[in-house]
């Protein structure tokens, strides 16, 4: 369709941090192709009022192309009061025909999957299930191939973790310390994981990415000798560089995260073991604890 106009579009509302706005991209994705409709993302409006952590849109490193929305798209003029009238509008309709699709469960809405697209549909929400776009999942991968960083030192630890028997570590930090914890993992997981994957495989080489790596090497009191930190791509703009670095890994140790979550998955092969922590141990206030999140091949401790 090449050249021609089509009169259908899913025009998909960006949020969060990296992993969850490819979670957005890829279910907005998914229901665009199987409606043959354009894909139109919203790079801006979902940011414009985030002062506490100041995200912005970080998926042009991607190898996709999908058109970004005009201002009209944007729903502005007055883009606040014009959502807000078409959210609600919106929600006093059945699902099938509502023009403005939010987000209503944590858990896998399997409605989205037979959504049909007849004209102009904005999509709103997180989407944080493989199932929302396991049907295309290799035209998502496709998609979702990272520009790589061209800097020297990431070259050489992607050279580093090639060559070895490779595991990425991934520790993310949302309580700090002295806070109740809700949202950590519970203390044994990293250990239990490594245990397990050093009881399969020979020589592991372990590689550990965080957000807060003095943190990381307190957490992991027990390290393996062979362990790498990783901790050069500490700015926003090269968050990148780490998902890729972890997506280049033989295994991967996630945290409850999903920028982990799709470090893993864009670099899952048939071999490839991927550990994730088990949300039945998670608090189920924890978005970590909702159905449909973890695949069921990957292992849960």
């Amino acid at each position: 369709m090449l050249g021609q106009i089509r009169n259908k579009k899913v025009i998909v509302r960006m949020l969060g941090g990296l992993g969850n706005q490819l979670f957005c991209y890829a279910a907005a994705r998914r229901l665009a192709l199987v409606n043959d409709a354009e894909l139109v993302i919203d790079d801006e409006t979902g940011f414009s009022r985030d002062f506490a952590y100041r995200r912005k849109y970080a998926l042009d490193v991607f190898s996709f192309r999908a058109r970004k929305a005009t201002n009209a798209e944007k729903l502005k003029p007055f883009d606040r009061v014009r959502r807000q009238l078409l959210r609600y509008g919106s929600s006093k309709r059945e699902f099938t025909r509502r023009r403005y699709v939010l987000e209503e469960l944590n858990d896998f809405d399997r409605r989205l999957l037979d959504r049909q697209v007849l004209g102009t549909l904005y999509l709103e929400g997180y989407w944080q299930s493989e199932l929302y776009f396991k049907d295309v999942a290799e035209k998502i991968r496709e998609d979702l191939q990272i520009k790589p960083p061209s800097d020297q030192l990431n070259i050489e630890m992607r050279d580093l973790i090639q060559k070895s028997n490779s595991v990425g570590v991934h520790l993310r930090w949302f309580d700090k310390d002295g806070s109740v914890v809700k949202n950590n993992v519970v203390n044994d997981y990293y250990s239990n994981a490594i245990s397990a994957i050093q009881s399969i495989i020979p020589e592991p080489h372990f590689f550990v990415f965080s957000d807060d790596p003095a943190a990381a090497t307190r957490r992991l009191e027990i390290l393996p000798q062979n362990t790498t930190f990783i901790g050069h791509n500490t700015t926003d703009g090269m968050a990148f560089a780490d998902l890729w670095l972890m997506s280049q890994c033989k295994h991967n140790i996630i945290a409850n995260s999903t920028f982990s979550w799709w470090a893993a998955w864009l670099g899952e092969r048939s071999d490839k073991i991927i550990i994730a922590p088990n949300p039945a141990k998670m608090a189920r206030a924890s978005a970590w604890a909702t159905e449909g999140l973890l695949p069921n091949r990957w292992l849960r401790i």
